[in-house]
């Protein structure tokens, strides 16, 4: 009976029986076994040469990633190189400060350092003194106003129900925002222009003689800090708007029913509650104390307001560039560096202290 099973193969489940199989068993892999314990055909499946499939798509999709690794090093090294070359190898461009530089030397040539010399020589010219003064002047007008005439707009369009006119004025007033100085130069040049400006057009239906606004030191600083709040009010607008939005409405409703008019809601309820963002904002725009916007003056500044209207930025520019004194310029630049570092640290460590903000 024994001898029988052996020498019959499979039984009816299909599977090989008696000593003989286990022998060959134990001698099979285990895709060879795979196979034979479950025949092509029928109901069945290749289980053994699905095994070799999965291990050949595996190896191809390692071999897929490692080239998507590659690409992605290739980026991240592409952009890393920038990094190194704006953020580190800057650092070693500034030694022009501190030495009498020579172009045709090579790059990296330095004489010897001149140090007190070039910066004793910055606060000794005229220039730089009324530049470093023009600079102070436009920018804390610009912070001031820059401040003050967004939280009055987002005040007063607080007060807007109807959502449809209040969405519409918001965009409007938003959209200068994302219009470079570039643009806005030549069209801010034709409106104010002497010569059939939209402006002094306007002005002499009142009898006000031609005003050549970009050519003259009184309106110079006035036409800039006008112009640039007015393209950055919408933005600014935002940050006060979505405070406004936070204050609950049970404090509202409980000053209308202590007979609180619109007025004293604000007074008493609005401001107060937006006092830390306004601290915020404040505090953190120190640090631009000394950047008086070198694309808005390099558009729309001229020789004739120059007192007026020149800043570091552009002093730089044009002392560095225009006349190729790269040692003097780049002392200038860095001593508005380390400046505006010191106000940046000071602006957190006060937004911190008085209105509980910090980033890390």
């Amino acid at each position: 009976m024994r001898k029988k099973e052996q020498s019959s193969g499979f039984n009816d489940g299909g599977v090989r029986t008696g000593a003989s199989s286990e022998r060959e068993f134990t001698s099979m892999s285990a895709p060879a076994f795979l196979q034979e314990m479950t025949p092509e055909g029928g109901n069945g499946y290749a289980v053994g040469r699905r095994c070799q499939r999965t291990n050949n798509s595996g190896g191809s999709k390692e071999s897929s990633e490692k080239k998507r690794n590659v690409a992605v090093a290739c980026y991240v090294a592409s952009a890393l190189i920038i990094v190194v070359d704006f953020s580190i190898c800057s650092d070693a461009r500034t030694g022009h400060g501190f030495s009498s530089y020579e172009p045709w030397l090579g790059f990296f040539a330095f004489s010897l350092p001149l140090v007190s010399s070039i910066f004793k020589t910055m606060f000794e010219y005229e220039d730089a003194r009324q530049v470093i003064w023009n600079t102070l002047v436009i920018s804390t007008l610009k912070i001031i106003f820059n401040l003050g005439v967004p939280l009055a707009f987002a005040l007063l369009l607080n007060e807007v129900y109807v959502m449809k006119f209040k969405r519409t004025v918001q965009t409007i007033v938003y959209l200068p925002h994302f219009l470079s100085w570039v643009i806005l130069g030549g069209i801010l040049i034709d409106m104010l222009s002497p010569e059939g400006g939209i402006v002094n057009r306007f002005l002499s239906i009142f009898g006000v003689k031609p005003i050549f606004f970009l050519g003259d030191n009184d309106w110079f600083r006035t036409v800039v800090v006008v112009t640039d709040v007015w393209k950055e009010c919408g933005f600014n607008t935002i940050v006060f708007l979505a405070a406004l939005t936070s204050i609950k409405g049970s404090l509202y409703e409980a000053a209308i029913v202590d007979g609180a008019n619109r007025w004293q809601q604000t007074i008493y309820i609005s401001l107060p509650s937006m006092l830390p963002i306004i601290i915020v904002v404040g505090t953190l725009s120190l640090g631009n104390i000394l950047n008086a916007g070198f694309d808005q003056i390099l558009n729309l500044y001229n020789p004739l307001v120059y007192k007026t209207g020149d800043i570091i930025d552009t002093y730089v520019y044009r002392v560095g560039l225009l006349n190729g004194d790269f040692s003097y310029a780049t002392a200038v630049g860095l001593f508005k560096s380390v400046i505006s570092f010191i106000l940046v640290v000071t602006g957190y460590r006060l937004a911190y202290k008085y209105a509980n903000y910090k980033i890390f």
